[in-house]
């Protein structure tokens, strides 16, 4: 069985220009992703959009597979930045609508290059990150979610995992299909979450759905 090959960068910048140069090959990486597909996508196409040699590409990344892991890593910080921002919200309902709002306008930014980093995301050797990453949008959904009557049912983690199991769900399927219109798309997420919310509080609609209360 072949190993994995390593998907860390070559080197991490430390210059000021060192530091614009890998923003412009990141740039350029997503670039080629939008325009060309996965087919087109090669460091040879993104040090030519970028406007640098093969030679100062292969300083910073010594393959493809380690430039798309660093564009991945880019495209989650800005997600997760985002959703701890709309955390931050003192209202704790306010708080889950804006990391909603947030999940939908990530996948909608730029949604050709979403859908395609998702597949290179579940094909890339980087399940540790993404389990990092995963828990960071969890202790998020948890803190708005924490002394909601539904977590008296459930308990909190149980309601976390579902809710990030819904918007991911929703938000994925969307991007699979190339949807486009964020507000529908937030619409529907929220009436999904809210809506599972309010079921779970409510134990006569947990009865009729034919589970017995404990």
């Amino acid at each position: 069985m072949t190993k994995p090959k390593p998907v860390s960068p070559r080197r991490l910048p430390r210059q000021a220009r060192s530091q614009d140069t890998l923003k412009v090959l990141l740039e350029a990486a997503a670039s080629v992703l939008e325009k060309d597909g996965l087919e087109g996508y090669n460091t040879n196409a993104v040090a030519a959009r970028a406007g640098v040699s093969i030679g100062s590409l292969y300083q910073y990344f010594p393959h493809k597979d380690a430039l798309t892991a660093a564009l991945i890593e880019r495209e989650r910080t800005l997600l997760v930045d985002e959703i701890e921002h709309a955390r931050a919200t003192p209202d704790r309902k306010a708080a889950l609508t804006g990391i909603i709002a947030a999940c939908v306008a990530h996948q909608m930014r730029r949604p050709a290059l979403a859908r395609l980093l998702d597949l290179e995301e579940a094909r890339l050797p980087i399940h540790q990150d993404n389990r990092r990453v995963h828990d960071r949008v969890r202790r998020a959904i948890a803190a708005c979610v924490r002394g909601h009557a539904a977590t008296a049912a459930l308990g909190t983690a149980a309601v976390t995992d579902d809710i990030f199991a819904i918007v991911r769900g929703i938000v994925d399927a969307a991007g699979e299909r190339g949807e486009v219109r964020a507000a529908a798309l937030r619409s529907r997420v929220e009436r999904a979450i809210f809506g599972y919310l309010d079921f779970v509080a409510d134990p006569a609609a947990r009865k009729t759905n034919g589970r017995r209360e404990p």
